[in-house]
């Protein structure tokens, strides 16, 4: 199961979802049904993007702080979780600017914590656990490229306005990562073999 933010953890959500709904723009039934919708993507989306479960769980607490401060005019679902990845995005980005440090490679082993317990043995999750490593020897922007485009679904223009790149950029720098990653797949004996070879 994915690792929540830390206000979850402590069992603090409830207090700090009626908190915000008085602090700010949003009331607790409202969040709390946009962060049923959102979290595990979100969260998902920066432990990918960073490496680092811990970071992500921060970001993802500074996410929708930002979030909640901001009203909305009219409540669209799909635009507000646009705007939450942006606020990610920006964030990420931040964080990168300061450490100017790719961040380590996330623990892929059986204590994985986008596995849910008891969904696979440890030696039928090999391959998974395989990808994921491949995944972490691309440089940040090219994870979260990836991240957008093929686990969110995110179009181009929709990943241009996430990351603040033109989408002609976007499409060059994904079509140059996704090459990469399948090379690093084929290095490592993950990728399908080719027909008529």
């Amino acid at each position: 199961m994915f690792k929540q933010a830390s206000l979850t953890q402590t069992g603090q959500l409830d207090s700090a979802i009626c908190a915000a709904a008085e602090a700010f723009h949003m009331d607790e039934q409202t969040f709390r049904a946009f962060y049923d919708a959102t979290g595990r993507a979100l969260w998902s989306y920066l432990y990918r993007a960073s490496g680092n479960a811990a970071l992500a769980d921060d970001l993802m607490q500074e996410s929708y702080y930002r979030f909640l401060r901001v009203r909305f005019s009219e409540p669209d679902p799909e635009y507000m979780k646009n705007y939450l990845f942006r606020i990610a995005t920006n964030l990420l980005r931040d964080q990168w600017r300061h450490t100017k440090v790719d961040p380590p490679a996330p623990a892929t082993d059986e204590g994985s914590q986008l596995a849910k317990p008891g969904e696979l043995a440890p030696d039928e999750r090999s391959g998974e656990s395989d990808v994921m490593r491949a995944m972490q020897d691309l440089k940040p922007r090219e994870r979260q490229l990836l991240w957008l485009a093929y686990v969110e679904g995110s179009s181009h223009r929709e990943i241009a306005q996430l990351s603040g790149l033109r989408e002609q950029s976007v499409r060059g720098l994904l079509f140059r990562a996704r090459a990469k990653f399948a090379k690093l797949l084929h290095r490592r004996g993950l990728a399908p073999n080719e027909v008529g070879r």
